[in-house]
């Protein structure tokens, strides 16, 4: 390789060399792109990104932040005012169902407790 000291650019070789990395790294990156394009389209990302993005395009009221819209719809919105109702009234269901169970198996328990006790009384005597 030849460096021109006069002009300072290097000499010819040099910028063949220079080139073919640049393109070796290039291609490396590309690659890599590549790649994991490949898995977010295997994994439905692009494809669910996509959807909200023409779901925000074809909005006529275009939302002040556009982020937030897009956080909204990825994970499905916020649940609606019915469903958390629904879910409330089950969840006190199971919980007086819960408090039933618990008074049921004291209750079995203590005349488990009963029955045990004579038992164990008639293999003492024994």
């Amino acid at each position: 390789a030849v460096v021109s000291t006069q002009s300072g650019h290097y000499g010819r070789d040099t910028n063949y060399i220079l080139s073919d990395i640049m393109s070796a790294t290039y291609k490396a990156s590309e690659s890599k792109r590549e790649e994991f394009r490949k898995y977010l389209e295997k994994e439905g990302v692009l494809d669910a990104l996509t959807k909200i993005l023409v779901v925000l395009y074809e909005e006529p009221e275009k939302p002040i932040n556009a982020l937030d819209f897009l956080k909204g719809h990825l994970h499905g919105g916020p649940p609606e005012s019915s469903d958390v109702e629904t879910l409330r009234l089950e969840l006190q269901e199971l919980r007086t169902k819960q408090e039933a169970l618990v008074a049921e198996n004291e209750g079995l328990k203590e005349k488990l407790q009963q029955y045990e006790t004579p038992a164990e009384e008639a293999e003492a005597e024994s």
